[in-house]
């Protein structure tokens, strides 16, 4: 039974590489004439792109708009960004210095990759591009993804400071959000087909030397990933509560680890989370309250992979990450990516898209970025759900003081 779980949780996964392996033969067997499948591609990329605008609109207004506005929760709600923010930070530039230390070198030829031009533009004119859009129905398009969540953010607070009049449409909102869910899994199931596609174009037109880009990607994840894991997941404990918090953690983060990597999923990962912290001795009003929230707030996983695909990404298309106004945007994209993807399935491509809006890349940077993300899901999911833990530690820390364990119900 726990065999047939795991296929189960995991037959997304190995349909899609499935149908990338499958691509990559193609790809390899009849070279550049494989340009003739590229459309099935497309397709798959142009449903993507419509889905996701909708999908964004009411997967965050509605989050925003059932927010509980209980001032109770107010010093532990900040205290929870703070906690989230600093950790997302700190893993997504962990994984930029490792970008540099071992660069994912470009070895594709850029002309064959179309890029999309814009004039240039003074800061002032890009910020406001960036950030707003001039006309309503601009807001519609993949090229605007961030002035997209900035005003389904002012939606979002519209509705929750409207309260009983505006109860209506929060269940709009809500009803919505469930119903592109739907929408986005019914596409994805598309997703060995067109993947496969671009894949066997991409081989077929660069050949093997695509697959170091990909390898090297990889390594740079996973290595940065079990680094992170082991060596900063005990650092936090350690700031926690010291050496007597490290052990409490590693004891009883077991399970949910396990848990993660058997489901694939943080959602799964929740009740295994829950009754891990209590056992940590984290109080159960902070408990209750980081855990749900952090399986859709708070992904360092997700930080690690969204740099490792601009990395990827501005490697293929011959860019490079080393300007302090790229760096930035890049860190300002990990973060929106850890806040927009939760509860969402196949929630790592909206940023993707968000990059693509951001650097101004064309639609043919998507399929390398989704490739990555799902070649590490499995490392990605653990750093995801498990690092609730630690961070549910932390902010014990910070709300009940230094003895916040010897207060609990410590299982050590």
């Amino acid at each position: 039974m726990e065999k047939n779980n795991i296929l189960k949780n995991y037959s997304g996964l190995l349909w899609l590489l499935a149908g990338i392996t499958v691509g990559s033969i193609v790809g390899l067997i009849f070279g550049k004439s494989v340009e003739s499948i590229k459309p099935l591609g497309d397709i798959f990329l142009n449903l993507l792109f419509t889905a996701v605008i909708p999908l964004v609109f009411f997967a965050v207004s509605s989050a925003i708009a059932n927010i509980d506005r209980s001032k109770k929760l107010g010093k532990l709600l900040t205290i929870m960004v703070l906690v989230f923010l600093g950790t997302i930070l700190i893993s997504a530039i962990l994984t930029l210095v490792a970008s540099w230390v071992f660069p994912i070198h470009q070895q594709l030829a850029a002309g064959n990759l179309p890029e999309e031009t814009t004039k240039i533009q003074s800061v002032g004119e890009q910020m406001t591009q960036l950030f707003t859009v001039g006309e309503f129905y601009e807001i519609g398009s993949r090229k605007n993804m961030l002035a997209l969540i900035i005003f389904s953010v002012l939606v979002g607070f519209s509705t929750l400071y409207a309260e009983e009049s505006g109860e209506g449409f929060k269940k709009f909102l809500v009803s919505g959000n469930e119903v592109m869910k739907k929408l986005i899994i019914l596409i994805m199931k598309l997703g060995p087909i067109g993947l496969g596609a671009y894949f066997a174009y991409q081989v077929g037109v660069f050949g093997p030397q695509l697959f170091g880009t990909y390898a090297k990607a990889l390594g740079l994840y996973y290595g940065v990933g079990a680094f992170y894991f082991v060596v900063f997941f005990t650092l936090y404990a350690f700031i926690a509560g010291g050496f007597k918090a490290i052990k409490i953690f590693w004891k009883n983060n077991i399970v949910p680890a396990l848990t993660a990597i058997g489901t694939c999923s943080s959602i799964a990962t929740i009740p295994a989370n829950l009754d891990g912290t209590t056992k940590m001795g984290v109080p159960a009003y902070i408990t209750n309250v980081t855990i749900p929230l952090g399986s859709t707030l708070h992904k360092d996983g997700s930080s690690i992979s969204s740099i490792v695909k601009i990395v990827v990404v501005f490697a293929i298309f011959g860019k490079d990450l080393a300007h302090v106004d790229t760096i930035i945007l890049a860190l300002g994209i990990t973060v929106l990516v850890s806040i927009v993807e939760g509860g969402i399935p196949n929630g790592g491509y909206i940023g993707e898209l968000l990059m693509i809006s951001a650097y101004q890349l064309p639609p043919e940077a998507l399929p390398p970025a989704m490739i990555i993300g799902t070649l590490v899901d499995p490392m990605a999911t653990l750093l995801n759900a498990t690092g609730d833990n630690v961070a549910a530690m932390l902010i014990a820390r910070f709300t009940e003081g230094k003895n916040w364990i010897e207060k609990g119900d410590s299982s050590s």
